[in-house]
């Protein structure tokens, strides 16, 4: 059994965790134990028998991963086109430790989507670390969706490293509502020539929550592109970090990579940090980056309260809004829906009020 007693704890003191509340973090209060998971896999293209660990280890909690027997592997074969999407839902029991691994093989010329849940099967503090391995052979198109519902109570730790060869395309989205602290570092690598990535990301803390992201957009080789967008909204007392790298490599000449991301502060009590990195060693290449963190549009604000719309609601409009952006960038799943409304939820909208 996993020893999460002598786990050696990063630290806030260092780079990677700066702003973190990983101080916090008593992992003797959790009982290792698999996640209960459900798979919807209309194409006959998933097994649950461990066969191997994840890829590289970028920290402890990716480390412990590699020690868990809870893995979903799907293996599309090459020129597949998989209509309907795969669906995995992760189930955390209050009090536990899960370390689930999802571990995605496309073969040549294949297309795929793939949407992974993690929901709380009760209320109460948790710990989950989950890993996403992904590689993408040449041609092959995945879309990617990962959503955190988990209990406000609940911790989440995880990992999503996607390695991509030539001419492949690349989804990796997330929709993060749930968690005390939930923290996720996903890395694109652009390996093979003619390789494009996207990253999207929809957050929205409220209460003393805090959500995490550490975003990498790694090109090393020539003609590759990328483009991320992250938007996140904190009310209350919550707080959220994003710290994004654009990683261009010697070799990796015309590339083209973009990011921006947006924070809105609803309340005084609120914090967001934004911090966009660029680490260029070539020359012709296309990079930009942006991010802002401030209160909602006074403007749009006003537009709206001018035609009669009460305060309240005129905000509460302008934020879904601002996320629509990033759930029309969101893989076309009836799950999405659930996201929007679940939004409106957290805004505490009636469907009177939206329809409007």
């Amino acid at each position: 059994m996993l020893d999460l007693k002598s786990l050696p704890l990063p630290t806030a003191d260092e780079e990677i965790w700066r702003y973190s509340r990983i101080d916090l973090l008593q992992p003797e209060r959790f009982t290792p134990s698999p996640a209960r998971t459900d798979i919807v896999d209309p194409h006959g293209v998933c097994s649950t028998t461990a066969t191997s660990s994840a890829s590289a280890s970028p920290d402890v909690f990716a480390a412990l991963n590699a020690e868990s027997m809870n893995e979903v592997r799907i293996d599309v074969p090459a020129g597949a086109t998989l209509e309907a999407p795969i669906i995995i839902t992760h189930h955390i029991d209050a009090g536990t430790a899960a370390l689930p691994r999802t571990i995605v093989e496309m073969g040549r010329d294949a297309e795929a989507t793939v949407v992974e849940q993690f929901v709380s099967a009760a209320s109460g503090v948790a710990l989950c670390v989950p890993v996403l391995s992904a590689h993408l052979d040449d041609a092959a198109r995945l879309r990617y969706l990962a959503v955190n519902d988990l209990d406000t109570e609940a911790w989440q730790i995880g990992h999503q490293l996607a390695e991509q060869g030539r001419d492949t395309s690349l989804l990796l989205s997330t929709v993060t509502l749930g968690g005390y602290y939930t923290r996720a570092r996903t890395e694109a690598r652009a390996l093979g020539s003619g390789s494009q990535s996207r990253q999207v990301a929809l957050y929205f803390a409220a209460g003393d929550q805090m959500h995490d992201f550490r975003v990498i957009q790694s090109h090393e080789a020539p003609h590759t592109s990328s483009d991320l967008l992250f938007k996140g909204a904190v009310q209350d007392h919550a707080r959220s970090v994003y710290t994004g790298l654009i990683s261009i490599d010697e070799n990796a000449r015309q590339t083209s990579a973009h990011q921006t991301n947006r924070n809105l502060t609803l309340s005084e009590g609120a914090w967001a940090e934004s911090v966009p990195n660029l680490d260029i060693r070539t020359n012709d290449v296309s990079c930009s980056h942006a991010s802002t963190v401030g209160p909602i549009d006074a403007e749009q604000r006003f537009y709206l309260e001018s035609r009669g719309v009460p305060p309240e609601v005129a905000e509460r409009l302008v934020v879904l809004g601002f996320f629509d952006e990033v759930i029309d960038r969101l893989p076309r799943v009836d799950i999405v829906d659930a996201v929007r409304r679940r939004v409106v939820e957290r805004l505490n909208i009636a469907s009177e009020e939206v329809r409007s």
